[in-house]
């Protein structure tokens, strides 16, 4: 594993790492970070997909992780600059530098949702989606749907701006978010639009992604909905040609997946639902 920084055009610094195969295959798999979450949960995935053959990247946005400013106050960033500077900033830096690779990308959660944001989706032979949907609050489950209301219509947002940034860590929602970030997650949750809200504001290239993608949803994920992520294939990518697969809790050795614990490595034999899918 190497660690580099790749500059936006913006010039922001963003951390990435490489897992560098011994025995490469030519396929490079690409990491879209959820939110909140630092590119070192991906780490274990990452070399088991690496010692298959794989070149595989992770990255933090700008305000995660080891892409964080000193200072988290008043910090410029968004979901769609996390789209349309960061993410584009890790295609273009791959397009250079690995132009003859087979190129797929594992989006989780919200790392799917930015694909739209980015014309640079379209290097891509595949997609791999993990724990994600439209989550427009009319999409989820009933508690799930109090907790949403309470969390983001009132929580989130006075937090938010009485800090200048929302701290996640706080709520258990991951790292602390710059508001902005804070704020389209807002959007995701109460807007009917969900996703699709966000790409209004941005140039949205959502429906030229015509791409097979390969849709994972745990069965114990308290956020996801077959409800939500059908919206998500239907309503914002509707022309890619996915096939979903149901985890469920049993495949786990430790009857544990949820949102985030897929990456796990306890999880590793889930691994290869993708590594099979993959090859």
């Amino acid at each position: 594993m190497k660690s580099i920084d790749v500059s936006t055009e913006d010039n922001y610094p963003l951390s990435v790492h490489f897992f560098e195969p011994t025995d490469p295959n030519d396929k490079l798999l690409l990491i879209n970070s959820a939110t909140g979450v630092k590119q070192q949960i991906y780490f274990s995935f990452a070399q088991f997909f690496c010692d298959q053959g794989f070149t595989v990247i992770t990255y933090d946005y700008r305000g995660i992780g080891l892409s964080k400013p000193k200072k988290m106050k008043g910090f410029k960033a968004s979901m769609r600059i996390w789209g349309t500077e960061d993410y584009k900033a890790v295609t273009d830096y791959i397009k250079i530098n690995f132009p003859d690779h087979q190129k797929f990308c594992l989006g989780h959660s919200l790392g799917a949702l930015i694909l739209g944001m980015n014309e640079d989706s379209k290097i891509f032979e595949e997609f791999f989606f993990v724990g994600t949907q439209n989550a427009f609050v009319g999409n989820l489950k009933f508690k799930t749907k109090i907790e949403a209301y309470l969390g983001f219509g009132i929580a989130q947002p006075l937090s938010t701006k009485i800090l200048g940034y929302f701290p996640g860590n706080w709520f258990g929602l991951g790292e602390s978010l710059p508001a902005g970030s804070a704020f389209d997650w807002q959007t995701l949750i109460l807007n009917r639009k969900s996703t699709n809200r966000l790409l209004e504001k941005v140039k949205d290239h959502s429906k030229e992604l015509t791409q097979k993608v390969f849709v994972i949803r745990a069965e114990d994920d308290a956020w996801l909905t077959e409800k939500g992520v059908r919206s998500l294939l239907e309503d914002t990518y509707p022309n890619m040609r996915p096939t979903y697969r149901l985890v469920k809790t049993s495949e786990s050795e430790k009857n544990e997946i949820g949102h985030i614990n897929f990456f796990r490595s306890y999880n590793r034999k889930l691994w290869n639902i993708i590594l099979k899918e993959l090859n």
